[in-house]
């Protein structure tokens, strides 16, 4: 059962993809690990989105999970400090995405990102970002933008910039494309609005 923000749970979830960044990497060779949470919250066909100012993408609310925390607690703290919400309810689990690229560090062979997506609530009232530098450098703004115009902008621009874009944009062209599909199939509830998994934060 899964617990209060407060706990560490982590809800069973599916792989949805598997996205190779680079060519010739060594799967088996020493890893680095990084692992996320985003959050998505969808209002009448309105994704929350967080919308790059200086390369112009999109993405899904959300970063990387410290040492010692639960995927509750990152999803509250990456919330308020990239768009300024607050995060009131994680409804359910969408699934999880794995990234693998050549490593930064000369002491990897391997850079594995997995990447936690869940459904959830948001207070839309937005107060102060707390922005990263990097964040803040490239402009990042958190917009209600329709499914398909988002999915139609990020698809533009790797057909025009390809690899010079963040890493980030080819997942979130397929999550995008993905949730559309899901809520096209959906007729007789909103995914969004269904029982929580875990109580209300």
């Amino acid at each position: 059962m899964a617990a209060g923000v407060a706990g560490g749970w982590v809800y069973p979830m599916k792989l949805l993809k598997e996205i190779y960044h680079a060519n010739n990497i060594d799967l088996r060779g020493r890893t680095t690990f990084r692992a996320a949470v985003r959050s998505i919250c969808v209002e009448d066909r309105q994704v929350l989105m967080v919308h790059s100012t200086k390369t112009g993408d999109y993405k899904f609310p959300g970063g990387g999970i410290q040492p010692g925390e639960s995927h509750a607690r990152a999803l509250q703290r990456e919330i308020r400090e990239e768009i300024g919400m607050e995060l009131t309810a994680i409804l359910r689990p969408f699934g999880k995405v794995i990234e693998y690229d050549s490593p930064a560090e000369g002491e990897y062979d391997l850079f594995q990102m997995t990447s936690y997506y869940y459904w959830c609530n948001v207070d839309p009232i937005t107060g102060g970002q707390e922005l990263d530098p990097y964040e803040a450098e490239l402009g990042f703004t958190p917009v209600w933008m329709d499914i398909n115009s988002a999915i139609q902008s990020n698809r533009s621009l790797l057909e025009e910039k390809g690899r010079s874009l963040p890493r980030w944009v080819r997942r979130e062209v397929f999550i995008l494309e993905l949730l559309e599909a899901r809520l096209a199939a959906s007729s007789a509830s909103t995914p969004e609005k269904e029982k929580p998994c875990s109580q209300n934060l």
